[in-house]
């Protein structure tokens, strides 16, 4: 008698395991006492172009899984199911790493202005094209990560021991540690619960595997920063019809 195959979600979780060294390496590195302020202002800055391009992916896609399950796609109602459900939670998240860089002595033109970098374009534009001209079954895979390498527990407090930040310049971090491990599970439980095909498996794998890559690649130049925003007021105004 043949043993039982593993469930999506746990050969997902097996996969990125096996490839995930780099990136937790690089979010170590990252969070090192010596000159954190600056290399946390770049970090919020960096997710603010990460983030506010989640809720129009999921949007997207969404749109795409509706088309499709009025074709009779079996994956395609319960994904633009889903996604409804977690478009409402990841609602304003944007709004609150602009939040959090006022609180830490920048601007929302510090996230705003500059042209977000090649390796977020890389992560999140990978995603638009395979919903479009492939299926919006795909950002799971993206989402796995995203939820997956969210913030620890213990980082708020280390954070604001090392920069003497107050709470409001937290927020991001704190509200994410605790919430991305529900996020996650509810996302395991979907990718079990859905009749996927193989080659849909491997959509999502292979999702997930270019995004972990893509943000370690990130994780890697943001440890590497030493450059701060200029303070507030230093310059720089907020771009019209932005608040914070």
């Amino acid at each position: 008698m043949s043993a039982a195959r593993p469930s999506t979600s746990a050969r997902l979780r097996v996969t990125l395991g096996l490839l995930d060294g780099e990136l937790l390496e690089a979010m170590e590195h990252l969070w090192r006492p010596a000159d954190l302020l600056p290399r946390y202002r770049a970090y919020l800055c960096a997710m603010h172009t990460v983030v506010r391009a989640s809720v129009p992916l999921m949007l997207r896609a969404r749109e795409r899984a509706r088309l499709l399950d009025a074709c009779g796609d079996p994956v395609a109602g319960p994904l633009a199911a889903y996604l409804t459900e977690h478009i409402r939670e990841e609602e304003g998240h944007d709004a609150w790493l602009l939040d959090d860089l006022l609180a830490a002595g920048a601007t929302p033109g510090d996230a705003l202005r500059p042209m977000p970098e090649p390796v977020v374009a890389a992560l999140a534009g990978s995603q638009y094209y395979w919903i479009e001209h492939h299926h919006p079954v795909a950002l799971l895979g993206y989402i796995a990560v995203l939820e997956g390498y969210a913030p620890a527990a213990t980082l708020t407090s280390r954070i604001a021991r090392t920069t003497g930040l107050p709470d409001a310049a937290l927020r991001t971090v704190r509200e994410h540690a605790a919430l991305d491990t529900g996020h996650l599970d509810d996302l395991h439980t979907l990718l079990d619960r859905l009749p996927l095909t193989e080659g849909q498996q491997a959509d999502v794998t292979v999702s997930a595997m270019h995004s972990l890559d893509a943000l370690a690649r990130l994780f890697v130049r943001l440890g590497r920063s030493g450059t701060a925003p200029p303070p507030r007021g230093a310059g720089h105004p907020s771009p019209m019809g932005v608040s914070p």
